[in-house]
């Protein structure tokens, strides 16, 4: 228990600091353009230490018990480059280390240049090796001579002073030894305190910790272990992450796979991976449009596949005429409609399935119900016996929208042709803006989808032709009844009561015409 007080003093101590750094650049740097510095910095002061660690680490257990790489000379340091790539994938002189930058910014004149050389050279330092695509334009969105920084470029080094010496002081701990996911957390914190100030301009590139919680148990019922874990619109990885989180560290066997279309939530996402200490050989992000150019055809099958998928966008459809003998979109005979691309990443996603895989989608109700191209895909999901599950979740979850969205559950390998509907509408608590699920709420939700038990007004197995019956609707509403919380009226008691009024209205009456006739007599 005191340690998880504990835990909770340094995360909360980790967030004040944050906030402090952004009251700090408030009115030059603002909002979601100025997370992109934060994570930056961060990201830049992770590699750094992390690199220093594994080389100090190595001389400590041959002996050299006072070794500091960041003391050592940059010539040096140059002999080990070639052995620390193959290693970790990117190097750092000694020279360029944050700690060394940042014990030099405040004298140093040319900081902006100090700093993007040494970006520059850490993306090189990856070039031509292993990791060059986990490195390559990881630093572009940290614009050292942006006007948003200071209209002079003394103001935008005093800015950036201000940013090293702030994310110094973070208490991060020792790289390997702090008692929360330090670095990771406060990404997470970042994003979501950025997230939900945002709205459309970042918003929805997040995706909040209790619904990537509950995607991924969904996801990995009765596993202790998966192959690898898959997102088609992976955002800046917070799903992904999630398996490791719920599994275990050394759960996800074969890495972390996702692709992105919007390159600053692209690199943000590699980011992620690194300050959560996964390793370039672990992680496989690309950034292209899922839908008509995917880039992890040798990698797939997927046995975890979790995904927020962008609701009700554009993609081309049947203006690509090679996208309906395209093997993921094939099968159901129509394509998704061209201004709702929503079943696309679902039929995407159950060709990449593995056949003991799971997938959990978060997706748009309108699919549920439409006529159309989007009732013949669900014809097709349900005719093939592929869909385990569908449930409804409260409104006002997520960051920039307030629709309450429903989470598909997709298997290849079902045992019975029944379908588990579930309505969790009301499994939340609300949270200033936001609603929030708590943990009891997603036990509740898991329980129900593990034991596929019918519970009154929560949840109902449908059978297919039931399903079927239904014209392959698979909203929640259509097969699970909402209870009625109106208050129950006896009529006989309602009746008598309205008798008595009346009795006594006939009373009052009769008093008043005494008194009048006695009045007027």
């Amino acid at each position: 228990m005191a340690v998880d007080i504990k835990k909770e003093q340094e995360r909360e101590e980790l967030h004040r600091a944050i906030w402090a750094i952004a009251d700090d650049l408030r009115g030059s740097v603002d909002g979601w353009d100025f997370k992109s510095y934060v994570l930056g910095t961060m990201f830049y002061r992770y590699i750094s230490e992390n690199l220093t660690h594994y080389i100090n680490s190595g001389e400590i257990e041959a002996g050299n018990a006072d070794f500091d790489y960041a003391l050592m000379s940059d010539a040096e340091a140059e002999e080990a480059r070639e052995g620390l790539i193959e290693e970790k994938g990117f190097f750092i002189l000694p020279s360029e280390l944050f700690c060394n930058v940042t014990a030099r910014a405040a004298d140093d004149e040319n900081l902006n240049e100090t700093l993007e050389g040494v970006f520059n050279h850490i993306e090189e330092s990856a070039r031509g090796s292993q990791s060059e695509n986990s490195f390559a334009g990881l630093f572009d969105d940290f614009d050292v001579n942006s006007n948003k920084l200071g209209a002079t470029v003394a103001k935008r080094n005093e800015k950036l002073t201000k940013l090293l010496t702030g994310i110094a002081n973070m208490n991060l701990g020792n790289v390997k030894e702090h008692d929360i996911d330090a670095f990771g957390d406060a990404y997470e914190y970042l994003m979501t305190m950025y997230a939900s100030n945002a709205g459309k301009s970042g918003g929805e590139f997040f995706t909040p910790a209790d619904v990537s919680e509950l995607l991924t148990r969904l996801g990995t019922v009765g596993k202790t272990e998966i192959n690898k874990v898959y997102d088609p619109a992976c955002g800046s990885g917070s799903l992904l992450l999630k398996a490791e989180k719920v599994l275990g560290r050394e759960a996800v066997r074969n890495g972390f796979y996702g692709q992105e279309i919007n390159i600053t939530t692209y690199n943000l996402c590699r980011i992620n991976m690194f300050l959560h200490d996964v390793g370039f050989d672990k992680f496989d992000i690309a950034c292209e449009d899922t839908l008509t150019s995917p880039q992890h055809w040798d990698d797939e099958p997927f046995e975890l596949i979790v995904s927020n998928p962008p609701y009700s966008i554009k993609w081309a459809g049947d203006e690509n005429p090679l996208l309906i003998n395209d093997p993921r979109f094939a099968p159901a005979g129509v394509l998704a409609p061209k201004s709702k691309a929503d079943l696309a990443f679902i039929m995407h996603s159950l060709s990449w399935l593995a056949p003991n895989g799971t997938a959990a989608i978060v997706c748009f109700p309108g699919i549920m119900y439409r006529g159309g191209a989007e009732q013949k895909i669900r014809k097709y999901l349900i005719d093939n016996n592929f869909i385990d599950c569908v449930i409804q979740l409260p409104s006002n979850l997520f960051f920039g929208t307030s629709i309450a969205t429903c989470i598909m559950v997709l298997k290849k390998g079902k045992t019975d042709s029944r379908v588990l509907f579930i309505d969790a509408t009301n499994e939340c608590v609300k949270v200033t803006n936001n609603n929030k699920l708590t943990q009891a709420n997603m036990d509740r939700i898991v329980d129900t989808y593990v034991r596929r038990a019918e519970t009154a007004h929560f949840s109902h197995l449908a059978s297919y032709s039931e399903v079927e019956g239904n014209d392959y609707n698979l909203s929640v509403s259509t097969y699970v009844e909402a209870e009625d919380t109106r208050e129950k009226v006896d009529i006989v008691k309602l009746n008598a009561e309205i008798a008595e009024i009346v009795a006594k209205e006939e009373a009052l009456r009769k008093e008043i015409d005494a008194i009048i006739a006695e009045i007027e007599g």
